[in-house]
């Protein structure tokens, strides 16, 4: 099944975000674009362009920012935040905890260059947390798409959804390999069918664990892979039915192991049916700076160290 996955192009994320938003706008003149200085690197020109009455310039002032739109809720407005992934987090955490999530306003935090992909640009940079932090606020639905096509499909889901949503994606351009109607909010979307692992995986890490898949089908290993691009609601149901039948599981993301994707699938484990389980993403550490693959590399997050997993959990569960 593998093998029918095919790669119809090459596009970053943020670009289907872009493209997803002035279709959303399209469709609702409620929706409303704020920045943080960061118009061109967030794809909001075609936006800016079409519907400049719908746009706010906040500058380099991201706090003020979640503040603004989680006033314009109140008006029957539904603003999308958008700067950096590590801005719309870590910089502004007590203003989302505060004035969004703890009065469940419906704001879109829309967040880019997430992860080791934003490259060169460091540690400083490269928020490795922000899952983390999101899942835990109550209410806050928390969404990780793969390639374009599902950033794009996201982007417009959530603009008909009520409530606060994380929305993350990333700068580097990548293999796009799913259809829009792939998506669905809180709807694990299964890449194939396999008894031997489960490999659950989200953003830029699905694309790494379907060639890892390819190289472990050709070693006999018969592979489950799932795009868990919702981290918040987790599709639980999809887990347990994964895990029910291959008694293993690796989990991939470009994100702490810490607090991410990881610890939501072990959570579901432990609870209904305790498996072997390896991590794939970084390990309590901060990034630095380099090229996106090198540092996927150097950080065990590339195809290798996957199908380096997947060994290593399956020989545990035979063990």
């Amino acid at each position: 099944m593998l093998k029918e996955i095919q790669v119809t192009g090459n596009k970053d994320t943020r670009s289907g975000f872009g493209d997803g938003i002035v279709e959303a706008g399209r469709k609702n003149e409620n929706i409303v674009a704020l920045t943080a200085d960061l118009l061109g690197s967030m794809k909001l020109n075609a936006f800016v362009k079409e519907f400049p009455e719908r746009f706010v310039q906040c500058g380099i002032a991201e706090a003020n920012m979640i503040c603004v739109a989680a006033g314009l809720t109140i008006g029957g407005k539904i603003p999308f935040t958008t700067t950096f992934a590590n801005f719309s987090t870590g910089r502004v955490y007590d203003q989302i905890r505060q004035s969004v999530a703890y009065s469940n306003k419906n704001v879109k935090i829309c967040a880019s260059h997430a992860g080791l992909t934003l490259g060169e640009d460091g540690a400083t940079h490269q928020i490795l947390e922000d899952i983390g932090m999101m899942k835990m606020l109550p209410g806050m639905t928390v969404i990780v798409p793969a390639d374009y096509n599902q950033t794009k499909a996201a982007t417009m889901a959530i603009a008909e959804y009520e409530g606060p949503v994380y929305l993350r994606f990333g700068r580097p351009v990548w293999p796009i390999f799913t259809k829009e109607s792939d998506f669905v909010i809180g709807k694990a979307q299964k890449l194939s069918d396999g008894k031997d692992v489960s490999i659950f995986a989200c953003g830029h890490l699905v694309w790494k664990a379907i060639e890892a898949g390819k190289i472990l089908e050709e070693k006999g290993i018969s592979v489950e892979i799932i795009n868990m691009h919702t981290i918040k609601p987790l599709d639980i149901a999809a887990v347990i039915e994964s895990i029910t039948k291959t008694k293993c599981a690796v989990t991939c993301e470009e994100h702490n192991i810490i607090g991410g994707l990881g610890d939501s699938i072990a959570q579901v484990a432990a609870k209904n049916l305790p498996i072997p389980i390896e991590y794939v993403g970084t390990n309590d550490t901060f990034g630095e700076s380099g090229k996106p693959s090198e540092l996927l590399t150097k950080y065990g997050l590339d195809t290798p160290n996957i199908v380096v997993a997947v060994e290593k959990v399956i020989a545990r569960k035979n063990a």
